[in-house]
């Protein structure tokens, strides 16, 4: 990665807002903003309602780095009993689909372990930039 930026959240459902603003203003005019907005929407919802960052007091992390073809957004939360995977497309659940929106967008994904977290990163194309 040429550059990267990084910003704290609070681990409440209306700080993903604030999240995907921050995004935005970073890719507007060096990559794809609305997959990047997308991906973190996605990411850090999954971060406050699945993990112990959604908890009082909890917090999530959001990384935007820049290479010279692709554009990384990382979302670094508190961890949790579950681990992020792709859910079955029959699946009458609500929810559940964030992953495989990313998967179609992405070119690259995946998940690291800390050991007081996780991080779940996607790698975007920046085609024509």
């Amino acid at each position: 990665m040429l550059s990267k930026w990084c910003r704290a959240f609070p681990g409440l459902a209306e700080e993903v807002t604030h999240a995907r603003h921050f995004v935005a203003s970073l890719v507007t005019g060096r990559g794809p903003v609305d997959d990047a907005v997308l991906v973190v929407s996605e990411l850090a919802t999954n971060a406050v309602r699945h993990s112990r960052s959604g908890a009082a007091g909890g917090w999530f992390l959001v990384v935007v780095g820049f290479g010279d073809d692709r554009v990384r957004i990382e979302v670094v939360d508190q961890g949790g009993e579950r681990v992020p995977h792709l859910c079955d497309v029959t699946s009458q659940e609500e929810g559940g689909r964030g992953l495989l929106l990313i998967e179609a967008c992405a070119k690259d994904w995946g998940v690291k372990n800390w050991p007081e977290g996780r991080s779940v990163w996607a790698d975007l194309a920046r085609e024509g930039v």
